[in-house]
């Protein structure tokens, strides 16, 4: 299953103060998130993916899009959480974050993919000082729904590749330091 999500063409200018914004909808260990579809490029069925040894629990292995090599990552393992149960329903959104100019393609892991919401800029609450369970800067806002909120994600905050590749080398000097000290082997013996 393989679908593509393109923003809907408008026919018209809306005015100024009628501005909006769509936004994919998904699942995530039980919570609903959302993401602004301009960074969404498309969403496949969860096939497996190719693991790489020695890299953080998010980063859960790439897969071979089209010959391209993209990196996946586990968005609730990323939140701190345990790591996404695979189901029939799981899915990899791929989406694009510029790095240095540069559109780099992306896969991250969600338990379900919802509905593209059109949301108005008066429905996009501010960022809550306290009460989410992910950190503040990974919140582009509150999509205020009803009598509900749905957190709205910065996706380039979330995504950032900088940050993701200090975290990978950081990963790596703790299991050096954690590796046994070599064995050295001299003409006198051990």
């Amino acid at each position: 299953m393989v679908s593509s999500i393109a923003p809907v063409a408008r026919t018209s200018q809306p005015a100024a103060s009628e501005v909006s914004q769509q936004f994919l909808t998904f699942s995530l260990a039980g919570e609903l998130f959302a993401i602004p579809i301009e960074h969404i490029r498309e969403i496949i069925e969860f096939n497996g993916l190719t693991e790489i040894p020695l890299m953080p629990s998010f980063l859960r292995g790439v897969i071979n899009l089209r010959g391209a090599v993209v990196p996946v990552i586990d968005l609730a393992a990323r939140f701190g959480r345990t790591a996404t149960v695979m189901t029939r329903r799981t899915c990899n959104v791929i989406l694009e974050v510029e790095q240095a100019g540069r559109m780099l393609p992306l896969g991250i892991i969600v338990d379900a993919v919802n509905e593209v919401l059109t949301v108005e800029d008066q429905q996009i609450e501010p960022c809550p000082d306290f009460g989410a369970r992910i950190r503040a800067e990974f919140i582009l806002g509150m999509l205020r729904l009803g009598e509900r909120f749905v957190i709205a994600l910065d996706i380039q905050q979330v995504l950032s590749v900088e940050e993701i590749v200090q975290l990978v080398v950081d990963d790596a000097q703790a299991v050096a330091e954690a590796e046994p000290a070599a064995l050295v082997i001299t003409d006198e013996g051990f």
